[in-house]
């Protein structure tokens, strides 16, 4: 009698191990999936701005980078 009652147990222990290596499988990819996305999206948008930012005013984005040459320029030579 207590084989009979715990083979209910090991096949649902079986069953469950299974579902929730699978989900864990899933969940691992996804989770991959959304770093993917969150690392790439948002220096894509960043460019698009500092793009959109240039064609609107592109005076003083020119200002800017000449600026920023300068300064780096001017700390990789000292």
């Amino acid at each position: 009698m207590s084989t009979t009652s715990n083979e209910p147990k090991q096949v649902r222990s079986a069953t469950q191990s299974s579902a929730s290596s699978n989900a864990s499988a899933v969940a691992k990819e996804k989770l991959q999936q959304a770093g993917q996305h969150f690392v790439a999206e948002p220096a894509r948008d960043f460019f698009g701005v500092l793009k959109d930012y240039a064609h609107e005013k592109p005076d003083v984005a020119a200002l800017w980078c000449f600026g920023l040459g300068l300064l780096i320029g001017w700390k990789l030579r000292g």
